[in-house]
């Protein structure tokens, strides 16, 4: 139930926009880049959102639980 809560709210998260030291680095680099060599980078950098994706999952649900405590806590007292 937690996951469904989750990804119905995906769709209000504004997606951040790349700092400009990650396009300062990033573009010149990957213009250096052979066809071949720009396909595994672009890999690379969607297995690194795909962590970071499952890392925010993985804490809003902790955050969930814990939320969830708290209220419990409180209405235990």
């Amino acid at each position: 139930m937690i996951d469904m809560i989750y990804n119905l709210r995906v769709g209000d998260i504004h997606a951040a926009e790349f700092s400009d030291e990650f396009n300062k680095l990033c573009i010149p680099f990957e213009n250096s880049l052979s066809e071949e060599q720009i396909e595994v980078f672009h890999k690379i950098l969607d297995c690194m959102s795909d962590t970071a994706a499952a890392e925010m999952r993985a804490a809003y649900k902790v955050g969930f639980k814990d939320g969830v405590a708290l209220v419990k806590e409180v209405q235990d007292q």
